[in-house]
């Protein structure tokens, strides 16, 4: 595949990792096209101001079209319509705890929705489908850092969609002839993140004065991935056949206990605060940490910010849209 202009369809581009990945590629004058129902899984106002800093970025090379990909007729006809190149696809009802709580939607947007993307991606000839997938699959560590080979034990009804997700891409790239690649995201933060993830809420508290709550012993460990460096994995899969029907880890620099991260969130904001422990929640993961060598590989992916360069940034941001984004993520 040779560097051109594409037309690009982002599944879930409304959301935070689909909306970096649409901002770039705008901004590199390709056309895109979401696919985002703005479900109120948070508080769609962000979702909305996402979509404003993609027009601004795309102009009239930018379309948003508010439905689901749950709806085959819909997405089969959008295909048609716009004759994708490439097809993000982030869409996902995300959460483990939430998925614990209602197991039905995440199988019915994760799996069902990947499903009729692979379906309409077969019929229109779509160059490459790139599916975000998750650590979660992985489960319970026999070994760390887990590389791609590592059995999978996923421990919660969203870990078992992506999971599934995986193998029906794996199926229609061996099957079909349809090229597809499979990132697996460590725990993504970043610039408009959602509000429930661990780091947006710490910081939200800490900045307010407020304790961070950790659950369980806080001794759990993350492996925290900069949205930079997510998106430039995705981008590069415009450009390399070489990893088509793989599976890849997209990890960071480093691991961190959630005890450090708060502490590390605390000193950096200055708040006179300690943290608070509660009672650990069902299916969260003791530990992830990406083996990432197969990706640096075969897309040359280089994660360069570690957690805590990471977290000074993303409090940089946050002083510098707190007035939109501080009442959004703390009424969700």
């Amino acid at each position: 595949m040779s560097s051109s202009d594409y037309t690009v369809c982002v599944t879930g581009g409304a959301g935070f990792i689909g909306s970096h990945i649409s901002e770039a590629l705008l901004e590199d004058g390709h056309e895109v096209v979401v696919i985002d129902p703005l479900d109120p899984y948070y508080d769609p106002r962000i979702k909305e101001h996402n979509l404003s800093i993609c027009r601004d970025a795309g102009g009239d090379r930018f379309t948003h079209i508010e439905d689901t990909i749950t709806d085959e007729e819909l997405v089969d006809r959008v295909f048609g319509e716009h004759e994708f190149d490439f097809v993000y696809h982030q869409a996902a009802q995300a959460g483990v705890r939430t998925s614990v709580e209602n197991p039905k939607k995440p199988h019915e947007i994760n799996t069902t929705g990947l499903l009729n993307v692979l379906l309409a991606a077969d019929e229109h000839d779509v160059e490459r489908v790139i599916n975000a997938s998750s650590s979660s699959v992985y489960g319970k560590p026999d070994y760390l850092p887990y590389d791609e080979e590592h059995p999978n034990y996923p421990q919660s009804p969203y870990g078992v969609t992506k999971l599934t997700a995986e193998h029906y891409c794996k199926v229609w790239n061996n099957v079909y002839d349809v090229p597809t690649v499979s990132l697996r995201y460590f725990t993504v933060y970043g610039p408009r993140m959602r509000p429930n993830m661990a780091i947006s809420n710490f910081v939200s508290r800490c900045v307010n004065g407020e304790p961070p709550i950790i659950y369980g012993d806080g001794e759990q460990t993350r492996d925290f991935t900069y949205i930079d460096n997510v998106v430039e994995a995705n981008l590069a899969l415009l450009e390399t056949d070489v990893a088509d029907g793989e599976i890849l880890n997209i990890g960071s620099t480093d691991n961190i206990t959630i005890n450090e991260l708060a502490d590390h969130i605390i000193e950096e904001t200055g708040a006179d605060v300690e943290r608070v422990h509660e009672s650990g929640r069902q299916a969260d993961a003791r530990h992830t940490h990406a083996d990432v060598s197969k990706s640096r590989e075969l897309l040359e992916y280089e994660p360069t910010v570690s957690i805590r360069d990471g977290v000074s940034d993303f409090l940089d941001w946050y002083e510098a849209n707190r007035d939109w984004y501080e009442p959004l993520v703390r009424s969700s």
